[in-house]
């Protein structure tokens, strides 16, 4: 049997172990704290540097690479340096000739009110030059009377009224099958997807050249893809263009005016249209004044 004294020392034993224990318990609870704090202020480190490289306040696009949903903007590859033919009647039109400009009836109220030209006694030999003031550099051009007097005539009224002054060029093209820049919406703001639905208030007959071939150099009115429904969009060819034809083409660009147009085309896109290829020009395109002699 125990004697006290044993039994005092078993006892002492016993509170010396559990003492033992506890210390280690809690200096496993201490390393355990102190390793959960130190995985915590990684994920937190970690997530501020992603925060950094993502663009932090919104601003994601800078640093996100290019993905299917984001691609490349398109640039111009290839401007050919050769002229187009101007198209050639292979009948002169009478001299002079009669045009009709009816109400555009298509329901938006044009921005500017243009007089209408009276399409009388309308000359159809000649030619007349016109000089397009641009903040990116004039851009002269001969407009032939032959080829097109109804729409020689428009632009010109429209030109000599001060339509084209303070308008923009809204659409750049700069895909190898349509190099051209579109000018003439006065209600153009520089929306990609709002911009090219305004005109004079009147439309202008077609006097398209069957045998046309789009190419450099060449001046040519927009329209709706409806017959005789242009106005005062136009566009400037710089380079290639693969369209049916069914857009007049009323003159032609000084080799002057398509430096500024290549110019402009190099710059690229400032933003892209649903077509994937022509947009918003990247360097702004506006006419200060236009002269007609």
């Amino acid at each position: 049997m125990a004697t006290n004294q044993q039994r005092r020392e078993a006892a002492k034993r016993k509170l010396e172990r559990q003492l033992v224990r506890r210390a280690e318990r809690a200096k496993r609870r201490k390393i355990v704290g102190a390793g959960v704090v130190g995985g915590v202020v990684l994920i937190v480190a970690g997530l501020v540097v992603w925060i950094v490289n993502s663009g932090g306040n919104g601003d994601q696009a800078a640093a996100t690479p290019p993905s299917s949903s984001n691609p490349p903007m398109p640039t111009v590859k290839n401007i050919p340096s050769e002229r187009a033919a101007m198209p050639t009647r292979p009948k002169a039109l009478p001299n002079p000739a009669t045009c009709a400009y009816p109400e555009d009836k298509t329901g938006q109220a044009p921005a500017k009110k243009p007089p209408v030209p009276d399409g009388k006694n309308v000359s159809s030999s000649g030619t007349v030059t016109v000089t397009m003031k641009t903040t990116q550099g004039d851009i002269p051009m001969t407009l032939d009377r032959a080829l097109a007097p109804c729409t020689v005539q428009s632009f010109v009224s429209l030109a000599k009224a001060g339509f084209y002054t303070d308008t923009i060029c809204h659409r750049l093209g700069v895909d190898d099958q349509l190099q051209m820049l579109q000018c003439g919406d006065p209600t153009a703001k520089g929306d990609v997807s709002q911009d090219g639905r305004g005109g004079p208030g009147y439309t202008v007959p077609d006097e398209v050249v069957d045998t046309t071939k789009y190419g450099r150099g060449l001046l040519a009115m927009a329209n709706t893809g409806q017959p005789n429904s242009g106005g005062s969009q136009f566009f400037m060819l710089y380079g290639n263009a693969q369209l049916q034809p069914q857009y007049t083409v009323f003159g032609s660009i000084a080799d002057s005016g398509l430096q500024v147009l290549d110019k402009i085309a190099k710059a690229g896109l400032g933003s892209v249209g649903q077509d994937g290829v022509t947009g918003e020009p990247k360097e702004p395109v506006k006419f200060t004044s236009v002269t007609v002699s």
